[in-house]
């Protein structure tokens, strides 16, 4: 088996996991810490939020990153999180329709964009927009993207492919990854060409280079809201929420290349 077979193969069986994942209740790593289910694509920026919030909080969290599909599936199945950040409003409206956040600590937080990215030493050269001929740049390649039926960023990739006119041209080239770092890894590793993540994951990986951006009109936008979780009886996960939500924290968010919609 090829590298790149080996590695498209990897990828369906992390897909598989994370969908086993999703179907079982996760245990909290520690009882006395705020637990935090977030989306992957945060990962770099929230960790460095979680560091600085540590003196107020009293603690760092305990962070948990997937898809926002899996982590809200894992919530509806009884797992133990104290505060849930989705990568979009859907999943967060999935769960907060079911009564399972308090909707008053509900917050859209941040804001992003979607990017074509390629390996950092690849030739390719796009102008995404109307038609552009995204299969030719693909040539035998693979688009990585995440899951569109489930992950938010497969979701406004497509959205945004069939907005520009081009998603019939490259259905069949896609290759669908469990949550959006991982499609990020496929083009970093140079299994797939070309991939669409978020521009701050763009921005975290060196190995990988921007070569369009998608219109902010041709998709939904792309809001991340967080909340506290029904079940929460974490005394310090309000303490967490307000300094995620705080000036110093929208600071480093911006840092990392994400709006900032909402900050005290």
């Amino acid at each position: 088996m090829t590298g790149k077979g080996f590695g498209l193969k990897a990828m369906a069986i992390g897909g598989l996991a994370a969908m086993l994942m999703a179907a079982a209740p996760a245990a909290r790593a520690d009882d006395s810490k705020v637990t935090v289910f977030a989306a992957a694509s945060l990962k770099d920026a929230l960790d460095a939020v979680n560091k600085a919030c540590e003196k107020k909080v009293g603690e760092a969290a305990t962070i948990s990153y997937a898809a926002s599909s899996a982590l809200a599936k894992q919530i509806e199945g009884g797992a133990p999180a104290d505060v849930f950040v989705s990568a979009d409003l859907d999943w967060m409206k999935y769960l907060s329709d079911k009564k399972l956040t308090k909707p008053e600590t509900e917050v859209q937080l941040l804001g992003n964009q979607i990017v074509l990215v390629a390996p950092k030493d690849s030739k390719v050269k796009a102008k995404v927009e109307k038609g552009f001929d995204l299969a030719k740049l693909l040539g035998d390649g693979k688009l990585a993207m995440g899951d569109f039926k489930a992950v938010p960023a497969g979701k406004y990739g497509k959205a945004a492919l069939e907005s520009l006119g081009v998603w019939s041209s490259v259905e069949g080239k896609v290759a669908q990854a469990e949550n959006v770092r991982a499609a990020l890894k496929l083009v970093s590793t140079g299994e797939a060409p070309l991939g669409i993540v978020y521009a701050t994951d763009a921005k975290a990986d060196k190995t990988v280079k921007v070569v369009g951006t998608f219109p902010e009109d041709s998709h939904p936008p792309i809001i991340y809201p967080i909340a506290q979780t029904a079940d929460s009886k974490d005394k310090d996960a309000p303490a967490f929420l307000k300094c995620v939500e705080s000036s110093a924290a929208a600071k480093i968010f911006k840092e990392q290349g994400f709006t900032v919609l909402k900050h005290k």
